[in-house]
């Protein structure tokens, strides 16, 4: 489990998916320009709780949900 500061988040630079259209349905956002880490949040409550993993840890959990 990590511990990351609100310095460090206010920092990210947040994305959606442009696969996730723009109707205000149910979407993650991700930041990935953090060192090390990829946050990622709920759009719909983007104050609420951050899940922050380990870079390499992301990538291979992208990779695996693409290859369904």
């Amino acid at each position: 489990m990590y511990s990351v500061s609100s310095a460090t988040l206010s920092a990210a630079v947040w994305r959606k998916s442009s696969r996730s259209g723009g109707n205000g349905g149910q979407c993650v956002e991700v930041a990935s320009n953090l060192p090390g880490i990829v946050a990622i949040r709920d759009s719909k409550d983007p104050s609420g709780p951050v899940l922050v993993v380990e870079t390499t840890a992301f990538r291979a959990f992208a990779a695996t949900v693409k290859s369904l």
